[in-house]
């Protein structure tokens, strides 16, 4: 099954597309009373390029768990994300394009004067005189797809990566509608140690491995010990009470630490995907194995491009680039009944979409204060509809990256235009040759791009600069273990750097981030 890429309603249209989506969402509502509500469990790798899955070209000795549950689902074809982490994360939680509340930046960039320089910021100090960081993350008045399914009576679950927020308690998972969290909450941890390698503007190593907001000593690898979580979660839940369970694995992103098992026959980032894909088999299994496997929609997806072109291919371009192979993930969705096993569905969808989608599923409320971009998707990926998404707002002007949009089969990246129906990889600029497309959505991006709020000053600093444990209340009184843990850390950190130099990479530049 093929299902057409494009709607037919122009993206100008909101007031008959907010009557087609309320049409939508009554139309899930009531069909929700003769059936029970879905449980939902969304699976995030993290970097994992376009084709390193079996199911997309790569190694199926790497991916057997993932490729078995590509054969059992729909496989959408255009799906896309923002092109790094925590832009993408904060569209999920919120349905909102990332510029809206700021999420294209980063929390470590408040901490990097090369970002800093491109807000007209400075490295802020505090009333020490230390260099330190300014908070920046997701803001608590934002409405979560976590809060909007709490309230709707499903049980919220938070096991992985955050990357939203890593200081304040507002900013952190369980005060944005997540009823249990496990995992880190900044960047990149080292997947045995369980630090983040620097706290930018300081360079030396803060711990973060947390439950329930709680640090936690445990030994073994990130991805085993999100999946080990993850199963244990799931044998508490019953057919009473639908849940929600959120799995943005830190795998397979840097730092390349060689997992416990696989290395003796793959290399480092083969045996880190071999890995993910154990882990990803083994919360498949628990679905099935307690009885959930019929009422569960289960989405499996990733945040960004990969670091590395050779793993986007046939696509251009990596994470932090708004080409192709930075934008455009692989999708996988399983839920019998509703999914057709083993075929592929070419609407275009965008990772916001899923708030209004899992609202709707959940017979929750769409009414709030913020408006949303989001589009709920259910008529398109369970009732063979063509996709009411015609556009996506990848950057705006005032991102650290090209302001990017995709409008029908045109995308406008920078000064760039592709057609990405007749050149999906991106091999000819046509800008000179559509000069009238270029202008048509570079109005329309600068149109849109208005609709940044101010960031404001950003006061708030994170003090102390260089903290044991990521979370101010778990930082107040961190137990002797965890320090002696982070001191031992630090005591093999390089203390000496050359003018310049950074244990952070700098602020990208122009189309090729990934490439300088």
């Amino acid at each position: 099954m093929r299902i057409s890429r494009f709607s037919p309603f122009p993206s100008s249209t909101t007031v008959a597309l907010s009557i087609l989506i309320a049409a939508i969402a009554t139309h899930w509502t009531d069909s929700a009373e003769s059936h029970e509500r879905p449980n939902i469990v969304f699976i995030l790798s993290d970097d994992m390029g376009w084709n390193q899955p079996g199911f997309n070209g790569g190694n199926h000795d790497l991916t057997p768990n993932i490729d078995t549950l590509a054969a059992e689902s729909t496989k959408l074809t255009q799906f896309y994300t923002h092109s790094v982490c925590a832009p993408t994360r904060g569209a999920f939680l919120t349905g909102r394009y990332a510029f809206r509340n700021w999420m294209d930046w980063r929390s470590e960039d408040f901490g990097k004067p090369s970002y800093l320089k491109k807000l007209g910021l400075t490295l802020a100090h505090n009333d020490r005189g230390e260099p330190t960081r300014r908070i920046h993350a997701l803001d608590a008045s934002e409405r979560t797809i976590a809060e909007a399914l709490k309230d709707a009576g499903y049980f919220t679950s938070l096991s992985g990566k955050w990357h939203c927020g890593e200081w304040l308690e507002e900013h952190l998972p369980m005060s944005q509608g997540f009823m249990h969290q496990y995992g880190h909450y900044a960047w990149g941890i080292d997947y045995y140690n369980k630090t983040i390698v620097h706290n930018a503007p300081a360079r030396f190593a803060v711990y973060d491995w947390h439950r329930n907001q709680k640090p936690i000593q445990e030994e073994g690898y990130t991805t085993d010990l999100i999946a080990t979580e993850v199963e244990r979660v799931i044998g508490q839940q019953s057919s009473e009470k639908p849940f929600f369970l959120y799995v943005p694995f830190n795998a397979v992103h840097g730092p390349l630490n060689d997992p416990p098992r696989h290395g003796d026959k793959y290399e480092v980032r083969e045996a880190m995907l071999k890995c993910l894909d154990d882990a990803v088999g083994r919360i498949v299994g628990a679905i099935d194995k307690h009885g959930f496997k019929d009422n569960t929609l289960l989405v499996f997806t990733n945040d960004n491009g990969p670091v590395l072109e050779e793993m986007s291919t046939p696509y251009r371009g990596t994470k932090n680039t708004t080409f192709e192979g930075g934008v455009r993930v692989p999708c996988l969705m399983r839920w019998p009944g509703h999914t057709q096993a083993g075929v592929t569905n070419d609407g275009m969808m965008f990772i916001a979409d899923w708030f209004s989608t899992f609202i709707t599923l959940a017979g929750g409320d769409h009414q709030q204060k913020l408006p949303v971009d989001a589009i709920d998707m259910n008529e398109m990926l369970f009732g063979g509809k063509p996709s009411p998404r015609s556009e996506i707002i990848f950057e705006v002007t005032g991102s650290v990256r090209l302001p990017t949009i995709r409008s029908g089969d045109y995308k406008l990246m920078g000064d760039m235009l592709f057609n990405i129906a007749d050149d999906p990889y991106e091999k000819e600029n046509i800008a000179a040759i559509k000069p009238e497309i270029v202008a048509k959505l570079a109005s329309r991006l600068a149109t849109v791009g208005k609709e940044r709020p101010p960031l404001g000053d950003k006061p708030l600093l994170m003090d102390p600069p260089l903290p044991f444990i990521y979370g101010k209340a778990e930082n107040a009184n961190p137990p002797s273990w965890l320090k002696d843990a982070v001191q031992k850390v630090r005591s093999t950190q390089q203390t000496e750097w050359a003018p310049g130099e950074t244990p952070w990479p700098q602020a990208p530049v122009g189309a090729n981030a990934a490439k300088q």
